[in-house]
């Protein structure tokens, strides 16, 4: 039987290409007693699946072209305030989550309501998925914990709970960002509003970032096409400008984006064409071009079997 609190609860799951198990998969979904499902389709979406998705309940947001990780997020957020929820259940496409997350999240944050720390955000502990390096969330100096509930600079959106009314204070998740680092930038903004990111041990969730892992002097790194990489550079670089952003992470960044830079165009093979993609998102992000990246792949619409 659902846990009667997820019907105070908005499920949200952003979609980029969805294969045949993960439509089917956010379709069971739908019949787990949130209050709502919404669904935001960045494009590529297979013919039918639109219809299947409806028959299942899921409400289907889509401007029909890929507007960003952190856009879909924005329209779905803004879709569970417009429905008077108060919180809202973060997955992409790619996650399993664990029958117990949303009951473990409400948990945690009603624990942490009942004493008195607000938390624009708690999220599971990650767990890495087969061929794939689990995230770390590096722990908030000086923040307050709670028990087994962490404080942590940053969460992975994907299998995080959002309180929407902490988001309303904090602000929507940066377009320009596009994809890369939205998360960070917006945990960032959230604590220096006096809001916390919290992560429960209760409950773990696989991620999978990448088509596999990139290893080298004990630097562990996702494997990602280069728009996502140069992506992720620019984005790293304009925040440094961002005085939300914490120094001590400006500074670890600074030594630390070069190795990965360096480590990503040696899995390339050295190709000349990669090292130029990267000095340019490097040029981009100083002088603060952001938006789509131009190498961003088209939408290609599938069949579903």
């Amino acid at each position: 039987m659902p846990d009667p609190r997820l019907s105070r609860l908005v499920l949200g799951v952003t979609l980029f290409r969805p294969g045949p198990e993960q439509v089917e998969r956010l379709c069971a979904l739908a019949s787990a007693g949130f209050a709502a499902v919404i669904a935001f389709d960045n494009g590529g979406l297979p013919a039918g699946a639109a219809e299947r998705l409806a028959r299942a309940g899921v409400t289907l947001l889509s401007e029909g072209t890929n507007l960003g990780i952190a856009e879909a997020l924005n329209r779905i957020a803004a879709a569970a305030q417009a429905a008077g929820a108060g919180a809202l259940l973060l997955l992409d496409q790619d996650a399993e989550p664990p029958g117990d997350l949303a009951a473990a999240l409400l948990t945690a944050q009603d624990r942490l309501r009942a004493a008195g720390i607000p938390a624009a955000v708690v999220g599971p502990a990650p767990a890495p998925a087969p061929g794939h390096k689990a995230p770390a969330y590096p722990p908030r100096p000086g923040a307050p914990g709670h028990g087994d509930l962490a404080p942590v600079q940053f969460l992975a959106t994907s299998g995080s709970l959002v309180d929407l009314a902490a988001f309303a204070r904090v602000g929507p998740f940066r377009g320009d960002f596009f994809i890369d680092g939205v998360e960070l930038e917006w945990c960032f903004r959230a604590w220096s509003l006096g809001y916390g990111c919290y992560q429960t041990r209760a409950v773990a969730i696989p991620h999978r970032v990448g088509g596999g892992t990139i290893r080298a002097f004990g630097i562990a790194m996702p494997r990602q096409p280069l728009f996502r990489m140069g992506t992720y550079l620019r984005n790293a670089i304009y925040a440094w400008r961002l005085p939300h952003v914490p120094l001590r992470w400006k500074l670890a960044q600074a030594a630390y984006l070069p190795l990965q830079a360096g480590l990503y165009w040696a899995d390339s093979g050295w190709r000349p064409a990669v090292l130029l993609r990267l000095l340019a998102a490097a040029r981009d992000g100083a002088l603060g071009r952001l938006g789509p990246p131009r190498d961003l792949p088209r939408d290609e619409p599938r069949d579903l079997p």
